[in-house]
């Protein structure tokens, strides 16, 4: 169907990285353009292929690089890389989730930011932050099997927190609302004891 019919486009906010070669987006070297024909967010050097698309009565339309390969028959001669545990994409982890929403995250003295943080079905032991929803390739992983955690807020913590620690590393979250922390609280609970949570329905929270 690729070039056949418009592509759902996916929203600027939705990715903080190109959807092909995982670079970050800033302002100024790596600005966000669309493909025509899979409506994945790319940079230029990613954006820069054009082919003709039967949806827009064959016009040349800015692609991406394996839309081009797609459209005009071509195989990539690059072997595909081998995923690294990082390289999954986030949509593809999110709709299989156990749990996913957007949580407050801090590490050490760094200062709280947003992330993306699934669960996978698959991996229900282990936590994936993404910057965001779209993203193709995840921040951080973090193993939970053994970590102890601590749900008391400390007077400077935000007020829904939440930590993991093990040994030196300390992870704190926190969610919007005490509802939301406490559904994630209860699949961790379990993941640190190395339990996944059976025929419990999909925790997901679209924020």
């Amino acid at each position: 169907e690729l070039g056949k019919r418009a592509p759902r486009w996916i929203r600027d906010n939705e990715v903080t990285m190109c959807m092909k070669c995982k670079e970050p987006f800033n302002a100024l070297t790596r600005r966000r353009h669309h493909c025509r024909a899979c409506g994945h967010v790319v940079c230029w050097k990613c954006s820069d292929y054009k082919a003709h698309l039967e949806y827009d009565g064959n016009k040349l339309n800015k692609v991406c690089k394996d839309c081009y390969h797609v459209i005009i028959g071509c195989t990539d001669s690059e072997e595909k890389k081998k995923k690294g545990i990082l390289e999954i994409e986030s949509a593809e982890v999110s709709g299989n989730s156990v749990i996913c929403s957007f949580l407050q995250y801090m590490e050490k003295s760094k200062p709280w930011q947003k992330a993306w943080c699934v669960i996978p079905k698959q991996e229900a032991l282990v936590l994936y932050m993404y910057g965001a929803p779209q993203d193709v390739k995840a921040l951080a992983t973090i193993p939970l099997l053994g970590y102890t955690v601590d749900d008391t807020p400390r007077s400077a913590d935000l007020p829904h927190s939440f930590k993991l620690t093990q040994s030196k590393s300390v992870h704190s979250f926190a969610a919007d609302n005490e509802e939301l922390k406490q559904k994630w609280l209860k699949v961790i609970h379990l993941a640190v004891k190395g339990e996944t949570p059976e025929c419990q329905n999909e925790l997901q929270v679209n924020s």
